[in-house]
């Protein structure tokens, strides 16, 4: 792989990065934090292909290749991918002292997802070259952002808004949903027109998580607080 398309695949997930940090206006969370939700999608690559295996052994295969594609995007991938950056975003990120707010769920989830989605992009880049590099750059590593938003709004909502963390498996839910829509149209994209259903897959993931931004960062308890000391000025 050249540097150039090294570059290219770091690209989106380092600038989709860049934006959920800057959109953390009130309590921004502590780069280390950051760069270990990283890392931890970087591993959750490592645990999405264990599950693979073991799922591949025992899903149901059928002779109509509507249905078979249909259990491999939402079983196969989606819910196999989104369950090991789930994991990780739980088990480790949930229960830290500096996940304070709301909008805490979403920067974690997405930091997560993008540490899988840039190992997953430089593999697909090494393989498929420029042209996959450009692709990919518009499509694949912002729909795993939206992924993500959307999980980690719920997963805010669940420790911040009286809510059990069971809650958080709504997130989880959603998440893998739209994945699987996401590459279920990819997978039949052979059918005409049917890929430009997973554009608007896309559109509407980023409109959706888009709202899921605001809504934390206006809920923000830091943001509260600031309006309070200010109107009593």
């Amino acid at each position: 792989m050249t540097l150039t398309l090294f570059a290219l695949a770091l690209a989106p997930g380092l600038a989709i990065m860049l934006f959920i940090y800057f959109m953390d206006r009130h309590e921004k969370e502590p780069l280390r934090l950051l760069a270990l939700s990283f890392f931890y999608g970087l591993l959750s690559v490592g645990l999405t292909l264990l599950l693979s295996g073991a799922f591949g052994k025992i899903l149901p295969q059928y002779e109509n290749i509507i249905v078979r594609e249909a259990i491999r995007a939402f079983l196969g991938v989606a819910l196999v991918e989104e369950f090991s950056k789930f994991i990780f975003l739980i088990l480790f990120l949930y229960p830290h002292k500096e996940f304070n707010e709301p909008f805490d769920g979403i920067v974690y989830a997405v930091m997560i997802s993008m540490g899988f989605a840039t190992l997953e992009n430089i593999l697909y880049v090494a393989d498929g070259g420029l042209g996959v590099a450009l692709l990919r750059m518009f499509t694949a590593v912002p729909a795993h952002a939206t992924f993500a938003v959307m999980m980690g709004y719920f997963a805010g909502s669940a420790k911040f808004k009286q809510r059990h963390m069971a809650y958080s498996l709504i997130g989880l839910l959603v998440a893998t949903l739209f994945h699987g829509f996401y590459d279920f149209f990819l997978f039949i994209s052979h059918i005409p027109f049917i890929a430009l259903l997973t554009l608007i897959s896309l559109i509407t993931g980023i409109v959706l998580s888009s709202r899921a931004i605001r809504r934390h960062s206006d809920a923000s308890p830091f943001r509260i607080r600031k309006w309070k000391r200010f109107r009593k000025r």
